[in-house]
């Protein structure tokens, strides 16, 4: 509906009446609008035996007005392509320089996860660098929207309705939207419970959790499952928050001792260590090569 650009003054106040009730009326609609987005999802975990998530929980975030479907995010999931990442400017001067002051800021806590799982430094840095530049950039997505989203599609109403939403630029096919779709959303699923069993396990508000747009959470990047398994609290303050630099640098430590990193590891075996991290070629000796210059000094 278009509006006049003038209006007799007969008609203010019935005008304002209209505005004032379409502003009440379009969160209503949003709002329910999610509830029917998220209600299969909903209904999912509410009979899931294995979840271990109380109802009482599950009905608390599903009726939290904060739980919102992220089209935006999600879309670019189905967008993304590696090859258009430029791994190369973590090599450049200022970027390695970043990496050595931030050792030497933080040498204690790196020193201490050295020794404890024989990881060294200079990788564990190389891996926080590229991650989140240092702890500088985690993410501006809600984890929890973004893991509910993806989980959601499940659904095959709501997978056919968001397809329709991915701008056409860049998006999949649909018979490769459907493929990574299905099998992202169980993947999703999983992520889900495994927030929400994290963030009630160790007090924290899961919609006050930023992340990348693929739900990893922290410094460190980790998913929710791997924080359940694999984090460690290095502060020893009685939680795991992977927002703060002691704990995730432990957790980097632990992770990657876990799949095989120990102290004079070969090129060989620490390069398939690292592919558990982000199974990427590219990724891998970009990290490798990092934290060479890091042990010599050397520039890019």
């Amino acid at each position: 509906m278009k509006l006049a650009p003038f209006f007799p003054d007969c008609r203010i106040s019935t005008l304002i009446a209209a505005v004032l009730l379409l502003i009440l009326l379009v969160p209503a609609a949003h709002a329910q609008d999610n509830q029917t987005q998220f209600s299969p999802l909903k209904q999912k975990l509410l009979i899931d035996s294995k979840s271990g998530l109380a109802p009482e929980l599950i009905n608390a975030v599903f009726s939290n007005p904060k739980l919102q479907f992220e089209t935006k995010g999600i879309s670019s999931y189905f967008r993304h392509q590696e090859s258009k990442l430029n791994y190369d400017q973590f090599l450049s001067d200022k970027s390695l320089q970043s990496a050595r002051d931030y050792m030497q800021a933080r040498m204690g806590e790196l020193q201490r996860a050295e020794k404890a799982f024989g990881v060294e430094k200079e990788i564990i840095t190389a891996i926080m660098l590229v991650e989140t530049r240092l702890g500088t950039y985690t993410g501006t997505q809600d984890a929890i929207n973004i893991l509910a989203t993806m989980a959601a599609l499940s659904d095959k109403g709501v997978r056919d309705a968001f397809y329709s939403q991915i701008p056409v630029e860049g998006r999949l096919t649909r018979e490769k939207y459907d493929k990574k779709a299905n099998d992202k959303s169980e993947w999703a699923y999983r992520e889900l419970k495994a927030l929400l069993t994290y963030t009630s396990r160790d007090g924290f508000d899961p919609f006050t959790i930023k992340s990348s747009y693929a739900g990893a959470l922290g410094i460190a990047q980790f998913m929710p499952s791997n924080i359940l398994t694999l984090a460690y609290d290095g502060n020893a303050d009685g939680k795991i928050n992977l927002f703060e630099h002691e704990d995730a640098i432990f957790s980097i430590a632990k992770y990657l001792k876990h799949y095989g990193w120990a102290a004079g590891i070969s090129e060989e075996k620490a390069k398939k260590v690292l592919r558990r991290y982000n199974n990427s070629g590219y990724y891998v000796d970009i990290l490798m090569k990092i934290s060479d210059r890091l042990k010599t000094g050397l520039k890019s």
